[in-house]
């Protein structure tokens, strides 16, 4: 019984490593074409031009990657726990499916517009993480200061240090599970350190 994915998925899948890993310049219809087996008119007739691709790979991918993350919030305990699961799981995420991480940097070098649809289409999650601070910090959990710049902050640390793998293996260099943890671990102290208030 065959079940294997549609072409529409198919191309999608490529677009979204080659993008990723090549990025949206150096990425070729004809490449992706050659390396799916199919003509560019297959590719041009579920996605009219590389621009409608790379959104249509976009909205996949923010799905995909809210998915994730709303379901390792649900599942977390209450405070500082829900900022627990959200580092776990981008680290994960690293580790199973790189990719996604790789084309959160590659559409944050884009810039507008293709960074505003990856931006809107978030938008519910990051609604919910600010509401989620700003509760903390009036409870008196967290330290005061701007939800949105902690936000983004927070943001571009994790990312940056789960997607170091990345760079790690694009030189070579195979990154181990057990230097995973530590970053991991390291990453969450520091968060930890720098968010919650202690008790007195």
């Amino acid at each position: 019984m065959a079940t294997g994915k549609s072409t529409a998925d198919r191309v999608l899948d490529a677009a979204l490593g080659s993008f990723a890993t090549r990025g949206y310049e150096a990425t070729s219809l004809d490449a992706l074409a050659k390396e799916l087996g199919v003509r560019k008119q297959t590719i041009l007739y579920y996605y009219p031009s590389k621009e409608a691709l790379l959104d249509a790979v976009i909205d996949r991918s923010a799905t995909e990657l809210a998915g994730v993350l709303e379901s390792s919030v649900a599942e977390a305990g209450p405070g500082f726990d829900r900022i627990e699961a959200i580092v776990r799981s981008v680290f994960r995420l690293a580790i199973r499916r790189p990719e996604l991480l790789g084309l959160l940097r590659e559409v944050s070098r884009l810039g507008p517009p293709t960074s505003t649809r990856l931006v809107e289409a978030l938008s519910p999650l990051v609604d919910k993480a600010t509401t989620f601070l700003e509760a903390e910090m009036q409870a008196g959990r967290m330290r005061r200061t701007d939800p949105g710049l902690l936000l983004m902050s927070v943001y571009s640390t994790v990312i940056g240090m789960a997607t170091e793998v990345e760079v790690l293996r694009a030189v070579g260099i195979e990154p181990t599970l057990s230097s995973m943890i530590r970053r991991r671990t390291e990453l969450l102290e520091f968060l930890r350190s720098a968010l919650v208030v202690p008790d007195t």
